[in-house]
């Protein structure tokens, strides 16, 4: 069988903060081990992991990418896999929103401010070479709604029938367990350092 190509979609400017972030609370944390300066109180620790955890869940972990003939969509706590061929619409404002079937999924992977979307607009249906003077999330907008096509055309699915209506009930969530299990034990050793 065939691998299938992957397509990841993200905003640098999100996980570069998240990496600086991150780089921070580790020296944080070091210092304290290392006994820099006066002791810290041992709910330090924890408060340190939580806002480690925060960081990687809020600005890291979330992306979009299409695999398999799914549009993944990462979010902090949960991935969402939607079949191409049963989304009905999407767009990228603030966060990327796509309808398939009657429910809505949202991801903050992809985005773009309101000042680009405006000036994206005014530009109107570019193509070619022009496409480059879009933003990011106006040309991955464009991106996800083509495969979407190419997927409802090979499928041989109608845009609002009854067949992608049955392919919108293939929607998948996972849990993100490590994270939320991280995060459970975080807030555990927070109360246990502040009861002791």
């Amino acid at each position: 069988m065939a691998e299938q190509e992957v397509e990841r979609f993200t905003v640098w400017g999100s996980r570069i903060i998240g990496g600086v972030g991150l780089a921070v609370v580790a020296v944080v944390l070091v210092l304290g081990v290392a006994g820099v300066g006066d002791p810290y109180h041992p709910a330090a620790y924890p408060v340190c992991g939580l806002v480690a955890l925060l960081i990687w869940v809020m600005l890291i972990r979330p992306a979009v990418s299409v695999a398999d003939g799914r549009l993944v969509l990462r979010n902090p706590i949960s991935s969402v896999r939607i079949p191409l061929a049963s989304i009905e619409h999407l767009v990228v404002r603030q966060w990327l929103a796509v309808r398939a079937g009657e429910r809505r999924f949202t991801s903050s992977g992809i985005g773009r401010s309101y000042r680009q979307g405006m000036r994206d607009d005014q530009r109107g249906n570019v193509t070619g070479v022009e496409i480059a003077s879009l933003s990011y999330g106006a040309i991955v907008e464009r991106r996800l709604q083509k495969l979407a096509e190419d997927a409802r055309t090979r499928e041989g699915v109608e845009q609002y029938s009854d067949e992608q209506m049955a392919l919108a009930a293939d929607v998948r969530r996972e849990w993100a367990w490590p994270e939320i299990g991280l995060g459970a034990a975080l807030v555990l050793a927070l109360v246990v350092t502040l009861l002791v």
